[in-house]
């Protein structure tokens, strides 16, 4: 299984929406950069992901959520009226995917961006790597262990 991380703004979807919905299947849809979309692409049913709270008070790692569904069109690329519309993609030809997650856990204590970028390992991380923005990125097995490890 891959593991993955995804920043959300916690106004916008958090780890704690997540958890009050345990059980519940939550579409990760609205991702419009061509790059996070081919990783949304690469995710399968299984895979691990790190929720990062970002453009907030605290920022960080919150928790973790698995993949509950493999990628599939974002279907509010077709809804006229969200923000998230595109009117360049066609049910036969889609451009942008979704993937449902669900609830794993909640870490007692938020991973600061600060203390990932002090964490020797974890120099390829593309969250630590200075002008990455992207919002969904591989993470390495060793990486995803080195995270773990400040948390267990």
């Amino acid at each position: 299984m891959a593991k993955w991380l995804v920043k959300t703004e916690p106004s916008e979807c958090s780890i704690d929406d997540f958890a009050r919905a345990p059980g519940t299947a939550i579409p990760w849809d609205g991702v419009r950069n061509y790059q996070a979309r081919n990783f949304l692409r690469e995710m399968t049913e299984g895979d691990e992901v790190f929720i990062y709270h970002s453009s907030c008070k605290h920022i960080g790692i919150a928790g973790i959520v698995r993949v509950t569904r493999s990628a599939y069109p974002d279907p509010k690329q077709f809804d006229a009226s969200s923000p998230y519309h595109d009117p360049k993609s066609t049910p036969d030809n889609p451009r942008w995917q979704a993937v449902d997650m669900q609830f794993v856990r909640k870490l007692p204590k938020l991973i600061s961006l600060d203390r990932l970028k002090n964490l020797t390992g974890l120099e390829q991380l593309p969250l630590v790597r200075k002008g990455n923005r992207l919002s969904v990125m591989p993470v390495s097995e060793d990486e995803w262990q080195l995270i773990v490890q400040l948390v267990d």
